[in-house]
């Protein structure tokens, strides 16, 4: 059977630039390879995959929560590689790991594991509990030389954010990987009343 793989990691890690490094891959080879993303990432168009480090391609399907994949036109297919796969629904991701199963075709999920408060988005949680291999794209702490495992929301003067909504698009400025340690000194730091600080 082929593999579900949730590859997850901070952001900045170069997950879309893997994505697009397997895909060259699989067409150099001459295989057929088809690209998703969720509707929800218009940061550069509605169809386009875009890496931070400017490459770029047209999504073959764009995906909504409720949609529902067509197995015949995804037979024969060689891998399906799915970007910022953490804001799927779990049916969609459900039918992923079908895809896996009845057609035999592999699936490579990239995306966020957890939002800026560390808590599981929705279609990476349901991949944590369907993919037979879960890898993490490492990158390190802004702030020191450790991996980075969360990501901090922070303003413009680096004081972190600790509301507001879970997906904000098209703000990497105010974004950075960082470590736990740096995570939770920042994160107290700004938790502190102003009259502390």
């Amino acid at each position: 059977m082929a593999k579900l793989y949730f590859r997850h990691g901070a952001m900045g890690s170069a997950k879309t630039l893997n994505l697009l490094a397997v895909r060259h891959n699989y067409i150099q080879q001459g295989k057929r390879v088809l690209l998703m993303k969720p509707v929800v990432d218009t940061r550069f168009g509605e169809d386009t995959i875009r890496s931070r480090a400017g490459l770029e391609v047209a999504a073959d399907i764009v995906l909504r929560g409720d949609s529902r994949l067509d197995f015949d036109a995804l037979r024969g297919l060689h891998c399906i590689l799915v970007d910022e796969c953490q804001f799927l629904s779990v049916a969609v991701v459900d039918q992923l790991r079908e895809v896996t199963r009845v057609l035999g075709v592999p699936v490579i999920a990239y995306g966020l594991r957890t939002d800026f408060r560390t808590g599981l988005f929705e279609g990476s949680k349901r991949l944590m509990e369907l993919a037979d291999s879960i890898e993490e794209v490492k990158t390190t702490c802004m702030f020191c030389n450790r991996k980075a495992v969360f990501n901090l929301r922070h303003d413009r003067a680096g004081r972190a954010l600790l509301d507001g909504p879970s997906i904000q698009l098209g703000a990497e400025e105010t974004y950075s990987p960082v470590c736990y340690p740096c995570y939770h000194g920042h994160v107290e730091a700004a938790a502190q009343p102003a009259s502390t600080r």
